[in-house]
């Protein structure tokens, strides 16, 4: 839901969080939550790997974005759109965000998601 629209009294789907369309929800259901009060106190970092690791593939750095604006809201903050987090994540990650979450372990491509994208060959720009 876009974060204008989020009401706080009204959280019953995983949609009615900031930043959550069907296909983060998708991600959260896999990830097994299901509703919005069983990610309190969830850490982004670990949805993110965890979603990586679990679908075969690395995911665009926004999917960590909008897992960090959606666990930034359900600790009290406003919602915020997931591109008020990019600066976050690069100050906190680097623009090695793929290394640093997911460390330097394997990376599986036989299952990849429409929004993940494949990794650089070394070398490549």
């Amino acid at each position: 839901m876009h974060p204008s629209k989020v009401d706080r009294r009204r959280l019953a789907n995983l949609t009615d969080l900031p930043n959550v369309g069907e296909s983060i929800a998708d991600d959260l259901r896999l990830l097994g939550y299901a509703t919005p009060a069983a990610l309190k106190g969830a850490d982004p970092l670990e949805l993110y790997r965890r979603l990586c690791e679990m679908t075969g593939a690395i995911h665009d750095p926004c999917v960590l974005d909008a897992f960090m604006s959606i666990t930034d809201f359900l600790e009290g903050a406003p919602p915020r759109p997931w591109w008020e987090f990019t600066a976050a994540r690069k100050a906190r990650l680097g623009k090695g965000v793929v290394a640093a979450v997911l460390g330097e372990g394997p990376r599986k491509r036989e299952q990849r998601s429409p929004r993940a994208r494949p990794a650089r060959r070394p070398g490549a720009r």
